[in-house]
């Protein structure tokens, strides 16, 4: 487990890939009301310092739970699955089968740009990228109903998914960059 708190206890909510966004939102406005520095002008000093403390952690851990990325590789980075520059995060050979072609017509484009070319490869990333979501889509929803022996194999199958999308974001990135070259 990582040293980060734990932003759902913090607010209560079960831990979870989707969450209820009102309630999240709801319990921040909340805490950021019953912390704002003006509420606590008369406290001790130690009372001053713990009130900004949590309110510093109310911030952190709203905007991370509020963004659905963020979200994921905080869940999964509080499952020790995410850490950076392992060798844990190696991708699935067979997804590096499939996006070879894909890198391959990159590299094409860098040699020679082609808006139509650019064009065709923007689609199927996103085709890609689209059948990834809808895959992890019931591991998602179904993650915060599972029994505890059955979570790690879900997280497993998320750090996949993840890893995979943050891969496909680099590759619409680059293409982003052809295109506002051509």
């Amino acid at each position: 487990m990582s040293a980060t708190p734990n932003y759902f206890a913090f607010y209560g909510l079960p831990e979870g890939f989707l969450l209820d966004e009102a309630a999240l939102k709801t319990k921040y406005y909340q805490l950021s009301r019953e912390l704002h520095p003006d509420f606590h002008a008369q406290d001790t000093p130690a009372a001053q310092a713990e009130a900004l403390r949590l309110s510093t952690l109310n911030t952190d851990a709203y905007r991370t739970l509020a963004a659905p990325d963020a979200r994921m590789a905080y869940l999964l980075s509080q499952h020790g699955l995410l850490e950076e520059g392992s060798a844990q995060n190696q991708l699935p050979s067979d997804f590096l089968m499939e996006v070879m072609d894909l890198n391959e017509q990159l590299m094409e484009l860098e040699m020679e740009p082609d808006p139509a070319a650019t064009a065709t490869l923007e689609t199927e990333v996103t085709a890609l990228a689209d059948t990834l979501d809808a895959g992890i889509q019931p591991v998602l929803a179904g993650y915060a109903g599972l029994p505890a022996d059955h979570r790690p194999a879900a997280l497993a199958q998320v750090k996949t998914y993840y890893l995979k999308k943050r891969y496909l974001l680099r590759l619409r990135q680059q293409l982003a960059t052809f295109a506002a070259r051509s």
